[in-house]
């Protein structure tokens, strides 16, 4: 905080000390006032513009200054300037000096308040600029609320001042309108409390619901006015149609049959869509491959001394196949259509809010839930499509492990199969533009799963660009450009890993002028409704995370809004999201990063556990990797934490309980773990984190305890 904030609020605070030193209180009570009332009436009846220029400049300095006296100066302008007067008066004083006090507060308190809190202060503008008028118009109309508050928070939000201004005047109309009356009949009043009896305040409680009943009345506005072009069918088949049956679209439509309602999941390719198909299933069966080819291949480490795989690379991806097809009875169409879901197979169109179309039937539909999912991105790099590529979701029709496969991509998806290939025998060189791998962790994370890809031999090129593909009878070569040098990287297969983008056309969002958010997703709300009220969205089509964990935490909210929304509505909760990465070892991670920690200004700590002390890992040669832990400086509330380590995915779901229900690292010290086991490492972080905080004194006694009782 600099100098001229320091010295604003030390002068602002010495005006509060004078306030209540100098006793200038007694001047602003009910017997005081009444007591003087012939001597300001007879000043102002001598000298009216004076009067009224004291009076105004005392009214605005003492709401300036969030100093008591405002009702009773209310009163005061009542009775000296009657009913219009004093309204008229008073409604221009009382704006203007909270106007002070919130360009004040604004000054001398927001930036210091988003140093420390920016994640919440973040989330509260963001309401602010949506809905910021109708909140201030509440709080303005319902005197429970103490006004000089109010315009200290409203300070610290983004609400604009001309905003501030004019809502304020007009929020306080009616308080004031009722002070300046009850002051015209000062002789009658005994007390304040007599101004504002129940009766009163529940008048005001019903005017400040007017606000909440705007909004509410604008929703529906807004919502005839998007549904005006469209004939609503006087019948519906069902009441939910869900289209795409990847995990957003199982979960949605599992939770409306269990719910009794009638619903159809519609699906053109895949039960299961890109996880069980093309994503989590098979990656990770060919990565557990990998790693028993890789562990064997280290045998002498376990005492054995040879043990060499020989396979058939055709037979791990048969091997697969196989594991997809023994989970694909989860997701099928049988079972579904068991719990009461009706399956249709085709492509889904939406033609009006409540109807969809599947290879030229329509069936109606009080709501709908596009689960489309996403689909890997191909940049658009020149000739890359003659050459021919691989992307995550065509991977799986390899049946030859390729000689030389260069991989697009340093994200989750490029690291975890490139040292899956790697370990399987291919020459792997990944490319990515950025200036590291996981762009998204720490440096510190990042370092130690490059150092792990290259030690499996993936040769790793940070820093440069695809340029673009070239197929000739030398071959095929992709051309890479790194500080302005163009070099060759010959190769058999290439893999595009560089993202994943929602499958948001074909589906008729363009017809019904559905918006798309800048991050390519559907743009919803925080219901997940779309712009028409009854169309959600949800999964990786909807974002704002792309995991089948998410798509399935997102489905409840789809279903139950889109069910019950009339009765009762829930915001979607993306306040503890985990996620992992299945590299060797894994990176598992919730919360902030230390990096984000950085960004957002917290006031933080770090505590750290390397699992090399770890014993379960050293009898298991996996002692490699840490435990971090982001914990509020001072504090044992854990902000964020991320394992890397083997089963980190596992090991990170104690933090995931913790941090969704405010349990800190002491209750994880004083819980009792299996030994030996991986999860360990969890207490043995809080214990790293509890010996970082032991308060010397206490030791110090604790010190000259022992060695009295040694010598007593």
């Amino acid at each position: 905080m600099n100098r001229s904030r320091l010295a604003g609020l030390a002068l602002i605070a010495a005006a509060a000390v004078a306030y209540f030193v100098l006793d200038l209180g007694q001047y602003f009570t009910l017997d005081f006032l009444k007591a003087q009332q012939q001597s300001f009436q007879a000043y102002y009846d001598a000298r009216p513009v004076r009067s009224i220029g004291i009076f105004f400049a005392i009214y605005v300095t003492v709401t300036a200054l969030s100093l008591p006296g405002a009702a009773i100066l209310t009163l005061a302008g009542g009775a000296l300037f009657g009913l219009v007067g004093g309204t008229l008066l008073i409604s221009f004083a009382s704006t203007i000096g909270a106007t002070v006090a919130f360009l004040t507060s604004r000054y001398l308190l927001r930036d210091w308040v988003r140093s420390h809190f920016k994640a919440k202060a973040d989330a509260i503008d963001a309401g602010v600029r949506k809905d910021g008028a109708f909140y201030l118009f509440t709080l303005r109309l319902v005197p429970l609320f103490p006004f000089f508050l109010v315009n200290l928070v409203m300070g610290l939000t983004a609400l604009p001042v001309r905003t501030f201004y004019w809502v304020s005047q007009l929020g306080m109309l009616a308080g004031t309108i009722a002070f300046v009356n009850a002051g015209t009949q000062l002789a009658a009043i005994d007390s304040l409390s007599g101004i504002l009896s129940p009766s009163v305040l529940a008048s005001f409680a019903v005017l400040g619901m007017l606000p909440l009943a705007a909004t509410k009345i604008l929703g529906l506005v807004k919502a005839r006015k998007v549904y005006q072009r469209w004939q609503k069918p006087p019948r519906f088949e069902y009441n939910l149609v869900v289209i795409g049956a990847g995990a957003a679209g199982l979960v949605t439509s599992y939770i409306a049959a269990a719910t009794k309602a009638k619903v159809a999941l519609i699906e053109g390719n895949k039960m299961g869509g890109d996880c069980l198909n093309f994503g989590c299933v098979p990656s990770k069966a060919l990565i557990r491959t990998a790693a028993f080819v890789k562990q064997a291949r280290q045998s002498k480490s376990l005492g054995i001394g040879k043990a060499d795989p020989e396979f058939d690379f055709a037979d791990v991806m048969a091997r697969v196949h196989r594991v997809i097809a023994n989970i694909a009875p989860h997701d099928s169409v049988e079972r579904y259509t068991g719990l009461g879901v009706d399956v249709v197979t085709g492509n889904a169109k939406i033609v009006s809010p409540w109807e969809v179309e599947v290879d030229g039937k329509r069936m109606t539909t009080r709501a709908i839930v596009i689960a489309t999912g996403a689909r890997a991105f191909v940049p658009p790099i020149p000739g890359l499509e003659a050459a021919g590529y691989y992307t995550s979701d065509t991977l799986w029709e390899i049946r030859a492990l390729p000689n030389r496969l260069v991989i697009l991509g340093g994200g989750p998806i490029g690291c975890e199969l490139a040292q899956a290939f790697a370990r399987l025998g291919s020459n792997v060189v990944q490319v990515e533009k950025g200036a590291r791998v996981m762009p998204r962790e720490d440096d510190d994370v990042a370092e130690l799963v490059a150092r792990s890809l290259a030690g499996d031999g993936v040769r790793i090129l940070t820093g440069h660009e695809a340029v673009r593909c070239e197929a000739d009878g030398r071959g095929k070569r992709l051309i890479v450009r790194h500080d302005g040098a163009e070099s060759e990287l010959p190769f058999d297969a290439l893999l595009c890993a560089v993202g994943r983008v929602a499958r948001t056309t074909g589906f008729g969002l363009e017809e019904l002028g559905i918006p798309i958010a800048p991050q390519k997703t559907i743009e919803t709300d925080a219901y997940l409704q779309t712009l028409y009220p009854n169309i959600y969205a949800c999964g990786d089509v909807a974002g704002p995370y792309q995991f089948t964990h998410t798509a399935a935490h997102q489905a409840w909210y789809a279903a139950v809004n889109s069910l019950f929304g009339s009765l009762k509505r829930f915001q979607a909760d993306y306040s503890v999201i985990p996620w992992c990465t299945f590299t060797a070892p894994e990176v598992a991670r919730v919360g902030v990063s230390e990096a984000q920690a950085r960004e957002q200004g917290l006031d933080f700590e770090v505590t750290r556990y390397g699992i090399d002390e770890l014993d379960r890992a050293i009898t298991d040669e996996l002692a490699e990797g840490f435990v971090k832990v982001i914990t509020k400086k001072g504090s044992d509330k854990i902000l964020g934490a991320v394992i890397v380590s083997a089963h980190a995915g596992e090991m990170l779901a104690e933090y995931v309980l913790a941090m969704k229900h405010g349990i800190g690292l002491n209750k994880i010290l004083g819980t009792i773990h299996i030994y030996p086991t991986m999860a360990e490492a969890n207490k043995y972080a809080a214990g790293e984190w509890k010996r970082a905080h032991a308060t010397q004194r206490l030791l110090a006694f604790a010190a000259h305890f022992h060695r009295w009782r040694r010598t007593a």
